[in-house]
């Protein structure tokens, strides 16, 4: 077993620990007594610290919770929504998984997503905005400042109180919700579930909720070495002939077995491949899959551009966001930029 399946196996033995409740987790209670005292007095300072005179506007759209709840797809259709609308939009991130570091650094479609990272790059492929990525968020704000924006949203980054922010979108799958409740190491929390009451919004991945919910539209799926696209019901003609094991279900992202699920309901039935979240898939690990036909994520799939199997389909999503929250924050940050 490589060591990317070994990390995703621990990551997943643990976060099944955290939304099953398991007893033994109380072991952590002195380690996250100490993350609640860290992230208190964090949390103070922040509150003295308002964003400066004349800033461009800042929208965090993060999660209280560890791992992947679907917030770059919220933040692409948040942006796409923006820019239709008539704002000039940017995003900052972290970069995680990629190299960056502190050094803040601007994000083309043609970027190494191993200095990047994945998510920005594929924010920066689907919208076509200005993303910047940087370790220090205050840094990638400082230099998009320049670009005349009239609205910077932060991919995650809730806790990262050294930056300044207008407006704050949770994210929560409404199935998993916050697990046991308790704070890492002894829970998914990365702060006490009080803060909920705190955001300007919360949206629930999954929800029914019109006025929260978040739900996926399968737009189909895109051929990895050409443009070729066809649909959902196509690929079930087109691919569903072929034996179950044949197919092949490939994912390292924060909730992989989120990927399988939504599949397999669409009759997409394989082998499925996790690994860690924000890994590069090599081609060599492809070559070992035995199948007809390799179906990933877009998040997989832009860390793939040097890959020339054949057999690796895409499939394309698109976040449908409640009405309500978008006119919200058009009508707030339009005033403030008038």
């Amino acid at each position: 077993m490589t060591p990317s399946k070994i990390s995703a196996r621990i990551e997943q033995a643990i976060t099944h620990a955290w939304y099953a409740r398991a007893r033994w987790l109380v072991i952590f209670w002195p380690i996250a007594m100490l993350v609640r005292f860290v992230v208190y007095w964090r949390r103070r300072a922040f509150l003295k610290n308002t964003p400066p005179e004349g800033h461009t506007p800042v929208v965090v759209v993060g999660g209280i919770t560890v791992g992947g709840t679907g917030k770059t797809p919220v933040i692409i259709a948040l942006v796409k929504a923006l820019q239709l609308r008539g704002l000039r939009v940017g995003v900052v991130s972290r970069g995680y998984g990629g190299s960056a570091g502190h050094q803040a650094i601007r994000v083309t479609p043609h970027a190494d997503p191993r200095v990047v990272g994945d998510e920005p790059l594929l924010i920066a492929t689907k919208t076509g905005c200005p993303t910047v990525v940087c370790t220090q968020r205050v840094a990638a704000l400082a230099l998009l400042e320049s670009d005349g924006l009239d609205l910077i949203l932060s991919d995650d980054g809730l806790q990262h109180y050294a930056m300044a922010r207008d407006y704050e979108i949770v994210v929560l799958d409404v199935h998993r919700g916050v697990g046991n409740g308790q704070l890492i190491p002894m829970g998914p929390l990365r702060e006490p579930i009080e803060r909920l009451a705190s955001v300007d919004w919360v949206l629930y991945r999954g929800g029914e909720d019109p006025a929260s919910a978040v739900t996926y539209e399968l737009l189909g799926f895109r051929h990895l070495l050409s443009d070729a696209f066809i649909t959902v019901a196509e690929a079930q003609s087109k691919w569903l002939k072929y034996a179950p094991h044949q197919l092949a279900l490939v994912a390292a992202i924060g909730q992989p077995e989120q990927f399988f699920q939504t599949l397999t309901e669409q009759g997409f039935v394989g082998e499925t491949f996790a690994y860690a979240d924000h890994d590069i898939i090599s081609a060599g690990e492809l070559d070992l899959i035995q199948a007809d036909v390799i179906i990933t994520t877009e998040k997989d799939a832009i860390k793939m551009t040097a890959n020339t199997d054949k057999r690796i389909w895409v499939l394309e999503i698109s976040a449908q966001l409640p009405p309500e929250l978008i006119n919200t924050v058009v009508s707030r940050f339009t005033q403030e930029v008038a």
